[in-house]
């Protein structure tokens, strides 16, 4: 049971602030004309709306975004808010972990009553390659790699060489991921996915097929972030944002330290010690995937299981409905949508399975969760402990 009044050996005081508001653009593929910033402006309308709050209340912007330059001033032009503090970091799919951390410090110092986190692609409307334009390598472009996925194809490729991942372990990620899609009204995908349908699936970059690579659609999302004390007084029951840490490693993968070891190992052991929470603790693992091997690896080096385990550990069955471990219960990347940088939508999740609003894919129970955020190629990491409080 978390202390409601946020006493704890924790160096962070736990129950400062909350999330109290959290939605979804439309999703998948969007209609013509629809830029980002019309994404980002339809979630953050609704989610203050979620929050029982208006535009008004904005006095903080936080927003990230690879087709926008200037995102956080296009959309508070957008929305006509003028925010006492704002910050528009791109660190890939790890930002809005970032900002959420930027936003927690930005309230607790006095600096800003309401802020906003919000996030629009279209990606699929426009093409990937237009969304996010490869920059130039010297040192991998010549080599005509098929960014990001040879990377994270490399990643998996070591990892079997050095703990004997199979084929079958990664397909069972994409597997579990669409068995929690098909509860998900709003999935992008919406047919079965069978362990052989995901192996005999055209490879893309060997190991990788296309189902063990994430979708490509349009979409974005928006949270609201206050102080607890004005928290408690709002129309949904608040989730604290109880430990946060972040983590850069590499920009390119062929200067990754370890391609078998992420960032992960060190931010999710600093957010939760900020929590003073560990592993077994949680009921739900929102966790980026990109790809299927971002799942194995970032449950191993979260401490679900041991380094070189996570094969085994999800063709068991843990992280699909009904296992062990409820991880991705929206149906990911994989299977629910990823706008290019997705890590705004774990966090949304995270939000509903602690409020208890998922429906049937609702985790029972739900009160600790971990949200976890991955950039570039497995270059920046950031982990977000969330959680309920009870009087």
């Amino acid at each position: 049971m978390i202390d409601p009044h946020g006493l704890s050996t924790s160096p962070f005081e736990r129950a400062s602030v909350a999330v109290v508001g959290a939605a979804e653009s439309d999703l998948g593929h969007c209609a013509p004309g629809t830029s980002p910033v019309d994404l980002m402006a339809q979630a953050s309308l609704r989610a203050l709306s979620d929050a029982g709050l208006g535009l008004k209340d904005v006095d903080a912007v936080f927003c990230a975004t690879s087709q926008i330059r200037f995102a956080t001033t296009a959309l508070c032009e957008y929305l006509g808010v003028h925010p006492r503090t704002h910050d528009g970091t791109q660190m890939g799919g790890s930002s809005f972990m970032t900002h959420m951390a930027q936003a927690c410090a930005a309230l607790e110092r006095g600096q800003c009553e309401v802020a906003l986190i919000a996030y629009g692609s279209t990606q699929r409307s426009v093409s990937r390659a237009a969304a996010s334009p490869r920059e130039f390598n010297p040192y991998e472009t010549p080599y005509q790699p098929v960014l990001p996925i040879s990377a994270y194809a490399m990643a998996a490729a070591r990892h079997m060489h050095e703990f004997g991942t199979t084929r079958t372990h990664l397909a069972s990620v994409a597997v579990a991921a669409r068995q929690w899609a098909l509860m998900n009204p709003v999935a992008w995908e919406k047919e079965p996915l069978t362990l052989e349908q995901a192996l005999a699936s055209r490879m893309v970059s060997s190991p990788l097929t296309l189902r063990d690579c994430c979708l490509v659609t349009d979409g974005g999302g928006a949270l609201i972030l206050t102080r607890a004390d004005r928290a408690r007084h709002l129309q949904k029951a608040p989730v604290y944002v109880l430990g946060f840490a972040q983590e850069l490693s590499h920009l390119s993968i062929s200067n990754m330290p370890d391609l078998t070891t992420t960032g992960a190992k060190i931010t999710g052991l600093a957010a939760m010690k900020m929590a003073g929470v560990t592993p077994g603790s949680f009921d739900l693992a929102m966790l980026y995937d990109a790809f299927t091997i971002s799942t194995i690896l970032f449950l191993e080096d979260l401490g679900f299981c041991q380094k070189g385990e996570g094969g085994p550990f999800v063709a068991s069955g843990a992280i699909a409905p009904g296992g062990s471990l409820a991880v991705n219960t929206n149906g990911g990347g994989l299977s629910y949508c990823h706008p290019g940088m997705y890590g705004l939508l774990l966090l949304i999740e995270a939000v509903r399975q602690i409020r208890g609003e998922c429906g049937v894919r609702q985790v029972p129970g739900c009160e600790l969760a971990v949200a976890h955020g991955n950039g570039g190629v497995l270059s920046t990491q950031a982990t977000v402990v969330l959680g309920a409080v009870h009087d």
